[in-house]
C-alpha cells in the first residue's frame, strides 16, 4: 500500500533541480518520483526514505539508499544525474524518459488477442535495450514492463536502483534483497528463500526480458501461484516450476520460450536474442 501522504520533494532536491513546475507520478513504499520541469529541460526526481515495519510486512532500510545507489550507477554509465542524502535517505534527479511502458504498449494484444499479435519490432527494441547494458558489465536486477520505455528512438530501461556490475559507494549500497517475483529466474527465487538475498545476473536478466514480454503479451505471469500467496510461496513456486505454456504465436513465442529457461545455461544471452528478434 502506498503512504497516504506522499513526501514533498526536500529541499536539497528543490535547490538542485529547481523546477518550474512538478507532478507527482509514483507513491510507494518506500519512495516518491516526481516528474519536473526546469529551465535545462525534463527531469524524473527521485527520494527514497525507509520502510516502517507493520503486521503485514518487515521493516526495509535499503529504500531509502535506492535513489542514491542509482545516482552512483547513472553516473558510471555516463548518464547526467544529480543525487544526495537527505534527513530520511537519498534522492537523485536524471533525465525524463519519455515513451510507454512495454505493459500498456501490448494491452490492445491482450485485449484482442485474435486480432491483434504483438510487434516483434518492439520486442527487438526491448532486448537491444537490455543488451546495451550488459555490453557495459551491468546486469539490471529488475527488469519488468513497467521498466521497459519504448519510445520512437528506441527503448528505455529506468530504475536501475538494484543493478549489479560496478563499485558503489558504501554510503549507497546494499545487498540485493530479490525483485517483484513474477519475473524472478529461478535460481533468484531459491538464493532469497535460502539466504534473504541474491545477486543480479545477466542470465537473470535475461529470464525477466522473457517473463515481462510474455505477460505484457497474454496478461498471465510466466508461472501460475495465487494472486494473493505470500512472497515464499510465489518464489517457491518459481522454483519448482515449470512455467506457464508459451502461447504466443510464430518466431517471438520461440524466443520466449528459450528465454525461460529453468537453469540459466538454458538460456540464450540478450545479444543472442537480438540476433534471433532480428532475424
Amino acid at each position: 500500500m502506498p503512504d497516504p501522504t506522499p513526501h514533498e520533494l526536500p529541499t536539497v532536491v528543490l535547490e538542485a533541480a529547481a523546477p518550474t513546475s512538478r507532478r507527482l507520478v509514483l507513491n510507494r513504499r518506500g519512495s516518491t518520483v516526481w516528474d519536473v520541469e526546469t529551465d535545462r529541460g525534463r527531469y524524473a526526481a527521485k527520494v527514497g526514505y525507509p520502510i516502517e515495519a507493520t503486521s503485514e510486512w518487515p521493516a526495509q532500510e535499503w529504500t531509502a539508499r535506492a535513489p542514491g545507489r542509482e545516482g552512483a550507477i547513472l553516473r558510471h554509465l555516463g548518464v547526467e544525474v544529480t543525487y544526495g542524502e537527505w534527513e530520511r535517505g537519498t534522492w537523485n534527479v536524471q533525465p525524463w524518459r519519455e515513451g510507454t511502458s512495454l505493459y500498456d504498449l501490448w494491452e490492445p494484444c491482450r485485449a484482442q488477442r485474435a486480432a491483434k499479435e504483438p510487434d516483434p519490432g518492439d520486442a527487438l527494441s526491448c532486448a537491444q535495450a537490455v543488451a546495451a547494458l550488459h555490453s557495459k558489465g551491468w546486469a539490471h536486477g529488475d527488469i519488468q514492463p513497467a521498466h521497459l520505455i519504448v519510445g520512437q528512438d528506441g527503448t528505455e530501461l529506468i530504475d536501475l536502483a538494484l543493478a549489479h556490475g560496478g563499485l558503489i559507494p558504501d554510503v549507497y549500497d546494499f545487498r540485493f534483497p530479490g525483485c517483484l517475483v513474477h519475473y524472478e529466474a529461478p535460481e533468484i527465487s531459491k538464493s532469497v528463500l535460502a539466504t534473504g538475498y541474491a545477486v543480479p545476473t545477466m542470465e537473470a536478466d535475461v529470464y525477466a526480458l522473457g517473463a515481462s514480454l510474455f505477460i505484457s503479451a497474454t496478461g498471465w505471469r510466466a508461472v501460475a501461484y495465487p494472486d494473493d500467496a505470500p512472497r515464499a510461496v510465489q518464489r517457491q513456486a518459481v522454483v519448482d516450476g515449470p512455467h506457464r505454456p508459451v502461447n504466443v504465436a510464430g518466431p517471438l513465442g520461440k524466443v520466449i520460450e528459450a528465454m525461460l529457461g529453468p537453469a540459466p545455461g538454458d538460456r540464450p544471452t540478450s545479444a543472442e536474442v537480438c540476433r534471433a528478434l532480428s532475424s
